[in-house]
């Protein structure tokens, strides 16, 4: 709920952060900060899934607790933007990936005949904490400042995930390896395609949170309040999203549910987005998309615990995360840049082209594994 859901709330700082505190930072600077959230997660991810071999995971989670929350602490003694990238950017990160990583592998172990679900509902949380910490976020800052917001979040999340990290416990251990990654899997054609799968994808998830937020304003000429909504909004839909996704998954097959959300999550930029300068359809857009897109994140998972056996789940997830770390690297930042040259701080058309591009490849790519894996095309995968 709050590592990711902190993650996703970005944008609410972001549109904080240019238009207020840092008017004269590039957009491409300012998303770094949320870039590095992300991104520092997934590349620690790697050694989180080792050290989940080796040490309890309800330590793991503990001190990522405390990690995360001292650095949005920290942050909020920050007036620079390069400093903000250090503290709320990649020390975040880094104890977040403590977090998700822990959370992300469990699920899967404790459930067989009902795994998508159980673990669609255990990342709904993160739509969960982007919903009500979208309102908290904007009426803190309203209220008390930017830098209390940042303090009283942070002790949230030391108080809340370290008192529910008492409860996460491995079903089993995995067998330890001698070597930190398994080549043999990197060899695998499944692997690379589930690879590259989850780096576009995660390259089309993240642009929408963060721009649709500043796109409401700058655009459209709502009040500020109008971020946050459509934060909230597009949390909210991927609560529902992420638990609907998981429960067809566990019916038609995780890997066909995947491929087709992907394809709708790409359908709703393209289709409704970028040709519309309404609100209507901007409104449908964010709607379709938080409801959709969340699968991306909460599938991937199951799909490699079925592809690959949940023994081998934690090192294979942390593999994984380099995906999700390109991925992040490759969107935000360069959509960022893209909007202050092409669009000059005001025209969305190139960034939401290039959200939609990302998403289009993932879509081939779940399109490639499908039918690698069989060609039938009503078999539950």
């Amino acid at each position: 709920m709050l590592s990711i859901g902190t993650t996703t709330t970005y944008g609410v700082y972001l549109q904080h952060y240019k238009l207020v505190e840092f008017p004269n930072a590039s957009a491409s600077l300012l998303s770094w900060i949320g870039t590095f959230q992300f991104s520092a997660m997934c590349f620690a991810g790697i050694g989180v899934g080792v050290l989940c071999e080796h040490v309890d995971t309800r330590l793991l989670s503990l001190c990522g607790a405390i990690l995360s929350g001292l650095a949005l602490i920290i942050a909020s003694f920050c007036n620079a933007p390069w400093k903000l990238l250090l503290t709320q950017g990649l020390l975040y990160g880094a104890g977040g990936s403590l977090l998700y990583i822990t959370g992300l592998t469990l699920p899967p172990q404790w459930f067989g005949k009902y795994r998508a679900l159980a673990t669609g509902i255990a990342i709904a949380g993160s739509g969960i904490g982007g919903l009500w910490l979208s309102f908290a976020t904007n009426a803190m800052i309203t209220h008390i400042g930017r830098k209390w917001a940042l303090r009283a979040t942070g002790l949230i999340v030391i108080g809340v995930c370290g008192a529910t990290s008492l409860l996460m416990r491995m079903r089993f251990q995995p067998a330890k390896r001698k070597q930190i990654i398994e080549f043999a899997v990197l060899r695998d054609t499944r692997f690379a395609m589930l690879f590259f799968a989850a780096l576009f994808g995660s390259s089309g998830f993240y642009i929408p949170f963060f721009f649709m937020p500043s796109y409401s304003e700058i655009v459209l000429g709502r009040n500020s309040a109008w971020g946050t909504n459509v934060s909230s909004i597009m949390n909210g839909a991927g609560i529902f999203g992420r638990v609907a996704m998981g429960l067809i998954g566990d019916k038609v097959g995780s890997l066909n549910t995947l491929l087709v959300t992907t394809l709708i999550s790409c359908l709703s930029i393209l289709v409704l987005w970028l040709p519309f300068s309404g609100f209507g359809p901007f409104l449908a857009s964010a709607v379709i998309f938080g409801l959709c897109s969340g699968a991306i994140v909460s599938l991937i998972p199951v799909i490699t615990a079925n592809i690959f056996g949940v023994e081998r789940l934690p090192s294979i997830i942390g593999l994984l995360m380099l995906a999700y770390m390109t991925g992040g690297l490759i969107s935000s930042p360069p959509a960022g840049a893209m909007l202050d040259k092409y669009g000059h701080g005001t025209s969305f058309s190139s960034i939401i082209i290039y959200d939609g591009v990302f998403l289009a490849a993932s879509t081939i790519c779940d399109i490639f594994l499908r039918i690698y894996i069989s060609r039938k095309p009503w078999k539950k995968v």
